[in-house]
């Protein structure tokens, strides 16, 4: 049975979906990597390689997750250590101010490392429960819809398309971690602002029409339970309808198409949350955060959202296709946020 937050009204999924491109923007920090000219992408040939940290992958999360985890959580990162920078750190941070006695794993082969613990270290010496595991992907999908696809990826039977197949492969990722073991995954440019406990079987909408309908959902931020039928739908669909040409249409356009067609069925038990809990801020104004606000119409804009954010969103999409290149103003939205939300704080206002 899905839960609900006391905070929101699930939205009615009954509507028309927008097929307008410009509607939908993939803030994934890590895909992001892949579109700076300052950062290298990781070969794909790592990406398939099988080895003796692959053929640990199930056990070590099975050690991992055995913890008392308050609330379990992924992320993925398929691009370079060195580009794990002070944005992802603060969001991994967020993870933990809200969530103590939570549980972060990081399914990334590159963070999986000397130089990724290093990275790591500081919120491991103080008792946080975070670690990086080089995944085994063909064990994630097995006996999943996806399985043959991914063989035929990996043998050059099927075209990856142009845009990076690491993209590709991270969507997919997080639906098949989720299905294997359930948890809450979250990209790398998301701030959590409060506790993820009470969310059970529960994905957000990026936006919605003048009815208060959904007009497009987005995969930054899924909470499931194990085995849950709507992720086997998401992954049968990323396989059946693999685009690697199209941006966004094996990630946001595909939960969007899925969740279309899946609506009303019975045994399918799960919450749409508003904008508000997870995208409160969208892609075009969500540069306005970084900046002081000005002496004319901004500061009531900058107290409202923090309002709304303290007391409606579960966490901030930072967009970071948008945002990446952007510092954090002293006297911002975005700097008194971080702040707010960090537990080792560190140059919050050069990230």
């Amino acid at each position: 049975m899905s839960l609900q937050s006391a905070a929101f009204t699930v939205l009615p999924i009954s509507f028309t979906i927008s097929t307008q491109r410009n509607m939908i923007v993939e803030g994934d920090s890590e895909n992001d990597q892949f579109q700076r000219g300052t950062r290298r992408k990781l070969p794909e040939n790592e990406i398939f390689r099988s080895d003796e940290l692959t053929e640990k992958f199930h056990g070590r999360v099975q050690e991992f997750f055995n913890h008392k985890c308050e609330v379990q959580f992924f992320m993925t990162w398929i691009s370079t250590a060195e580009s794990f920078g002070t944005r992802e750190i603060l969001a991994v941070e967020s993870v933990f101010k809200a969530h103590p006695r939570g549980c972060l794993m990081i399914l990334s082969r590159t963070l999986d490392s000397a130089q990724g613990h290093m990275i790591l270290k500081p919120l491991l010496d103080r008792g946080f429960k975070v670690q990086a595991v080089t995944p085994d992907l063909p064990f994630l999908l097995k006996n999943t819809p996806a399985e043959d696809w991914f063989n035929d990826i990996k043998s050059g039977e099927k075209d990856p398309g142009g845009i990076p197949l690491a993209q590709n492969l991270s969507n997919l990722m997080r639906l098949a971690a989720l299905y294997k073991y359930g948890g809450v995954y979250l990209d790398t440019d998301f701030i959590v602002l409060k506790s993820f406990k009470g969310l059970r079987n529960t994905i957000g909408a990026q936006s919605i029409n003048s009815a208060k309908n959904w007009t497009r959902l987005n995969n930054a931020v899924l909470v499931f339970d194990m085995n849950h039928p709507l992720l086997y739908k998401f992954i049968e669909e990323f396989a059946l309808t693999f685009d690697g040409n199209k941006w966004g249409h094996n990630g946001p356009y595909m939960v969007s198409r899925v969740v279309h067609r899946v609506e009303g069925r019975p045994g399918y038990n799960f919450t749409i949350l508003p904008p508000v809990a997870f995208y409160p801020v969208d892609w075009i104004k969500i540069v306005r955060l970084f900046k002081v606000p000005s002496q004319q119409a901004d500061p009531k804009w900058f107290e409202a959202k923090l309002q709304e954010l303290n007391e409606k969103s579960y966490g901030l999409h930072l967009w970071n296709k948008q945002s990446s290149k952007l510092m954090v103003e002293e006297g911002s939205a975005m700097g008194k946020l971080l702040s707010e939300h960090c537990v080792l704080c560190n140059q919050i206002c050069s990230s």
